[in-house]
């Protein structure tokens, strides 16, 4: 248990000695030049925010064991992306951490949608790659520390992540992320904002991944699902388990379903993925009217180990889909919405 206030003052010099944040540059490989905020709580949980990432969150433990999923792709510099390449599944080069956010104008699968709402007579469609620009797009920074309110110490950061082009969208993403000083919890706030003059659409997905140690052979999925509403071919074709979860398989092909999921009264959404060998657990929450949709990613890959939770504004059909059934969102000049979620180690 942390001490209070004045205790933590009278035992050390530096708040540091029990938790903090501190700023960071990565220096080596495809990871080189990335600043990175190093958070401690004191507790045991310890997760990094890749600032020059969209202020994803990378590495994450707690009391020493892994819970963000680690790729062999490492925490890639997004001067190393190439947006367009691979038919727009280059983002798959730099997927790696805890969350990759997708968005801010197009989730999920690639593809070419109309552009007339930019009224630029060259730019007669916009072409996207998977998952949309997001994820690779640095942030401003715009503060971090810690900062007492009363007897609680509360670790903090805040960013700016800007999409735009001229005669298109100009999408601004506000991210804040906090942690208590002896807590178990990240709490992640992010606004979006069309801060442009034409209405722009938005679609907005975070890639939470779990992995080893947390994710291993027998760990389960824990969600109140009420129904199934797709899943990829390859589940019928190979039957693995969605829910207690087998151990790693050679040239696994990724499984993907969405729920439909039943929120608590409070008008959250929460699932968890628990492994009772490890005594460990860690439970993601939401508003259910800000992420209506779910979707699980199952990827039993040997190599490529890791469960997906998605948390979405859309339903899996997609861009294209959504402008069509009219369920795309449309942000008018300056309207903005707020996503609100907790992550809680147990």
């Amino acid at each position: 248990m942390t001490p209070d206030r004045r205790r933590l003052a009278e035992l050390t010099g530096d708040l540091s000695a029990a938790g903090g944040v501190r700023l960071v540059t990565l220096g080596d490989g495809v990871e080189r030049g990335i600043r990175t905020l190093e958070f401690r709580t004191g507790s045991g949980l310890a997760f990094d925010v890749l600032v020059d990432r969209c202020m994803d969150i990378g590495h994450a433990e707690h009391a020493g064991r892994s819970f963000g999923w680690r790729s062999p792709t490492g925490f890639r510099h997004p001067g190393l992306h190439e947006n367009a390449d691979e038919d727009g599944l280059s983002w798959l080069r730099s997927f790696s951490g805890l969350i990759v956010t997708a968005g801010l104008d197009h989730t999920l699968f690639g593809g070419e949608v109309a552009a007339d709402t930019y009224h630029y007579p060259p730019r007669q469609s916009v072409r996207h790659g998977l998952h949309g620009r997001a994820g690779n797009i640095p942030a401003r920074l715009t503060g971090y520390g810690e900062r007492w309110d009363g007897e609680r110490c509360v670790l903090w950061a805040e960013g700016e992540v800007r999409q735009a082009a001229v005669f298109a969208e100009n999408l601004r993403l506000v991210r804040r992320i906090e942690a208590d000083l002896g807590g178990d919890e990240i709490r992640l706030v992010d606004t979006v904002t069309n801060a442009g003059f034409e209405p722009a659409p938005h679609m907005f997905l975070y890639h939470i991944n779990l992995g080893w140690p947390l994710l291993d052979e027998g760990a389960r999925l824990e969600a109140d699902i009420r129904e199934t509403l797709w899943q990829s071919d390859s589940v019928a074709e190979q039957k693995a388990d969605h829910v207690t979860f087998p151990g790693p398989v050679p040239g696994f092909v990724e499984q993907v379903y969405e729920h439909a999921l039943n929120p608590g009264a409070d008008g959250l959404h929460r699932v968890a993925v628990a492994n009772e060998r490890l005594g460990m657990k860690v439970t993601v929450e939401w508003r259910a009217e800000e992420f209506p949709y779910f979707f699980e990613w199952l990827n039993l890959r040997s190599g490529n180990y890791a469960v997906g939770l998605e948390p979405s504004t859309h339903h899996v059909s997609g861009d294209a889909a959504a402008r069509e059934d009219g369920s795309m969102i449309w942000l008018g000049p300056q309207e903005s919405r707020t996503y609100r979620t907790t992550f809680r180690v147990s």
